[in-house]
């Protein structure tokens, strides 16, 4: 939230919208722009491809894996996630900083890499053939139908055959990703072999990027279903479970 980031942030850190850094003509939420809006936003931001790229939120790990894996999926060549976001630098005597930062803008040629997304259609064969795993990161009882979805217009209930891992689940309390071994049994659990590259999906395409970049700390692969619930749940041709 751009208030927040004013209030307080790492010095020199510039603010990532991920509301602005959307695609203005699609009617669901946070989706990927065009490559040409995408290098023309980070480039105002005075990001290049080849910069190594630190992205953190003001709180627990929630958004700052999406913008991880928007930038990954555009060409930056070396970004990472803050562990533990703002909380975690100035708990380790990290310095602060307010106000907005302007650097000066950079060119930034953005190139969509389609192996790191996934669409309705591939979700639809995922999920047909039964051979790729789909990884469904909201909680537990939204999966299961049992909360209404926050957005409406969307139906309750799952993908049938989809697999519940909550993101909330990769997640301590101090708001960090587990670590290796821990991410490791999740997934384990949930049945995910050694081969698979699966598809990640959440309510809009935010927390499903938190189950990437767990997978990507393993050495992992992941798709992402950048429509999300979002899409599937307002259609009225795709399968929708309750339980």
């Amino acid at each position: 939230m751009r208030p927040a980031y004013v209030r307080s942030h790492i010095p020199g850190a510039v603010f990532f919208d991920l509301e602005a850094v959307s695609d203005p003509t699609s009617d669901l939420p946070h989706t990927l722009p065009s490559a040409a809006q995408f290098g023309r936003d980070i480039g105002a931001l005075g990001l290049g491809p080849d910069d190594r790229i630190v992205v953190y939120e003001n709180g627990p790990m929630f958004s700052a894996p999406r913008a991880w894996w928007m930038l990954t999926v555009f060409g930056a060549r070396k970004v990472q996630v803050l562990n533990g976001g703002l909380s975690a630098w100035t708990r380790a005597g990290g310095a602060t900083g307010s106000g907005a930062v302007h650097p000066p803008p950079a060119t930034f040629e953005a190139r969509l890499d389609p192996e790191f997304l996934a669409d309705l259609a591939a979700v639809q064969e995922a999920l047909d053939s039964a051979r790729v795993p789909v990884l469904d990161a909201r909680g537990a009882a939204r999966f299961r139908g049992e909360s209404p979805e926050p957005r409406p217009g969307l139906r309750a209930g799952h993908m049938p055959g989809a697999i519940n891992l909550p993101y909330a689940a990769l997640v301590n309390k101090d708001g960090r990703l587990r670590d290796r071994d821990d991410l490791k049994a999740l997934f384990d659990a949930a049945g995910l072999d050694d081969g698979a590259v699966p598809i990640t999906t959440c309510g809009s395409g935010v927390t499903a990027a938190i189950l990437v970049l767990a997978l990507s700390v393993l050495g992992r692969p992941a798709r992402l279903y950048d429509g999300s619930w979002a899409e599937w749940g307002r259609r009225t041709d795709t399968p929708v479970q309750i339980g």
